[in-house]
């Protein structure tokens, strides 16, 4: 994947404007680890730090590790998350050494093509133990055309349809559900089964 790097100063406003109900999307994202025990999150993708935030606001006990490939990102989200550990770092790179939790992505995936969303999914699932969850919230393309409604660059946005993924999470080891969708957003739940 060719990098590249939002600007963390215009990056919450462009993504209200651009995302059709991210506010709900990050909510969703929160609600779908309540409930779990969690000691150590992993955040793919972690920006500015939102979904990190309400994550921590749901565990705040928990170790927080954030990966993003941008410096600059991860440098603005610093203040909101002053005890994780942040990491720069691609989604194809090795993941941070687990046992995690809980791993987090939001808005990220959908840049890796179909084999390396299943390449990743296969990663996840090796640093999370038995019954860890993967929350997967993201862009994927919709079955109604009419829907899909958040802009794709088809540069740096690969998403893929849901069927797809979630097969490939069954792949990689996971059970899981769609806890969310709208449109061309979705909140999927992947709960790693025994080894």
């Amino acid at each position: 994947m060719a990098q590249f790097h939002f600007d963390p100063g215009t990056y919450r406003a462009m993504v209200l404007a651009e995302v059709p109900h991210y506010e709900q999307l990050q909510d969703e994202v929160a609600a779908a680890t309540a409930g779990l025990r969690v000691t150590r999150v992993l955040d793919l993708g972690a920006g500015t730090g939102e979904t990190s935030g309400r994550v921590l606001g749901v565990h705040p006990d928990a170790a927080l590790v954030a990966l993003d490939e941008s410096p600059a990102m991860l440098d603005a989200a610093r203040p909101r998350l002053p005890p994780a550990d942040l990491r720069v770092g691609r989604l194809e790179d090795p993941l941070p050494a687990g046992p995690f939790d809980l791993v987090i992505s939001a808005l990220a995936v959908h840049h890796l093509d179909g084999p390396g969303k299943a390449d990743l999914f296969r990663r996840i699932a090796a640093v999370l133990p038995p019954g860890g969850r993967f929350v997967l919230a993201d862009v994927v393309v919709p079955d109604d055309p009419g829907d899909a409604v958040t802009p794709i660059d088809g540069i740096h946005d690969a998403p893929s349809r849901l069927p797809d993924q979630l097969d490939w999470l069954h792949q990689a080891g996971f059970d899981t559900t769609v806890t969310w969708q709208h449109r061309d957003l979705a909140v999927v739940t992947a709960d790693r089964l025994p080894r």
